[in-house]
């Protein structure tokens, strides 16, 4: 900054002697003499006199700038030592933030991790709580599938029994049937073990009464058949694949069906004690839908030996037709029932006829005799205000005409 001042002096100074140069020069040019000459040296010692003014000028400036210098120097000096003091201030004071962030984050971050390890534990814990549970309900439920599955095992033992004694095969049968009766069929609508033939021991499993007008309605004879063993076979046949082996099986069942269909056909078709056919019962769908696809063989049987084959999907249709016609024949009777009362009402509706009749005879000769009541009434009641304001001895006695006109007399009839 100095220097620049110094600079600047110096230029004036420069320039000012250059002005006194060329104003010299131009004097000289125009007079040269003796004056020119003192001209010249006070010229002279004007430039001396300007140029030491401005050298001291000068100097004094310089010095003010070395002043400034210096005074600008302390000022950054002592500006230098306050920032710094205040920067390490500062520097303290942000160390310490820091050291106390810190703290503080590490607390919260100890916190934290607590509370997710407890959590997690609990979590964890939780978890294996009910994983261990569903195994334990798995397992249990295993346990009970085992059971089941060693029961269903002697289940089927059993039904193989049952199956391989023609008695007990029979009997299951037999209590199928009866379950579908008693399901369909109202009370009483069938017999069981009855005996169609007069000194015959034969007995048909069981006797449905049709719903018919009569003294003594007409049986339809069911009988329920198993023919397991060539069951068996068609079925071990087919899941063998064997043609041969299915169609002898086929042959076998077809000849066992016939069988059984002409058994029932000369044991149970007794009429007029049963119907012209019967019913031969097969315990089974499967058995049933094997029979069917036998070509011809369900019309035949029923051609020839007028037995109809139904199974259990079957039979409840046509007992439920049965039990239609016990509906029928119910409505039938309360319908004669109801005639006959609608006749007995018709009559006594008559006889009501003429008591009201009669009633309606003494009611007008009681009406007339209430209006003749009434008048005589009304007569002596006009007599008793007649009273009023009369002498007792102008009274007329009880029995004379004090009827005024067009009233009745009252004479105390």
């Amino acid at each position: 900054m100095s220097d620049g001042l110094g600079a600047g002096v110096w230029g004036l100074v420069a320039l000012a002697a250059i002005a006194i140069a060329g104003a010299l020069v131009l004097m000289a040019r125009r007079g040269r003499g003796a004056d020119g000459g003192d001209l010249l040296a006070r010229i002279y010692v004007m430039v001396e006199r300007e140029s030491a003014a401005r050298l001291a000028e000068g100097e004094a400036q310089r010095g003010r700038l070395d002043q400034l210098r210096a005074e600008t120097a302390d000022r950054l000096g002592t500006m230098a030592q306050s920032l710094t003091r205040d920067l390490a201030e500062a520097r303290l004071m942000q160390g310490a933030a820091l050291r106390e962030i810190a703290e503080a984050s590490a607390r919260q971050i100890e916190a934290v991790r607590a509370t997710v390890d407890e959590r997690l534990h609990e979590a964890v814990e939780r978890q294996m709580q009910t994983s261990f549970q569903r195994v334990l309900e798995q397992f249990t439920a295993m346990q009970k599938a085992m059971g089941e599955v060693s029961a269903m095992t002697a289940q089927i033992g059993d039904l193989k029994r049952l199956f391989s004694n023609v008695k007990t095969r029979g009997g299951w049968g037999e209590a199928q049937l009866r379950a579908i009766l008693d399901d369909v069929l109202p009370a009483g609508a069938y017999e069981a073990n009855r005996r169609l033939r007069e000194g015959s021991s034969e007995v048909v499993e069981f006797a449905v009464r049709m719903p018919v007008k009569a003294a003594v309605p007409p049986l339809l004879a069911i009988d329920s058949k198993f023919p397991t063993e060539a069951y068996e076979r068609l079925l071990d046949a087919v899941e063998r694949v064997d043609a041969e082996a299915e169609r002898a099986a086929r042959r076998a069942l077809e000849t066992t069906v016939k069988i059984e269909a002409r058994k029932i056909a000369s044991k149970y078709i007794v009429p007029p004690v049963t119907v012209e056919f019967a019913v031969l019962y097969l315990p089974t769908d499967g058995l049933y839908a094997e029979v069917a696809r036998i070509a011809g063989l369900m019309d035949e049987i029923g051609r020839t030996c007028r037995v109809l084959v139904m199974g259990p999907g079957l039979l409840p249709a046509m007992l439920r037709t049965i039990h239609l016609g016990y509906v029928t024949l119910a409505l039938e009777e309360r319908t004669d029932g109801i005639a006959r009362l609608l006749g007995a009402t018709r009559q006594e509706m008559l006889r009501m006829d003429g008591v009201l009749e009669r009633l309606a005879r003494n009611a007008s000769a009681m009406s007339s005799s209430i209006d003749e009541a009434r008048r005589r009434t009304r007569v002596v009641a006009k007599q008793l205000r007649g009273l009023d304001g009369i002498d007792p001895d102008g009274v007329p006695p009880v029995g004379e005409d004090v009827a005024g006109p067009g009233e009745t007399e009252f004479n105390g009839a």
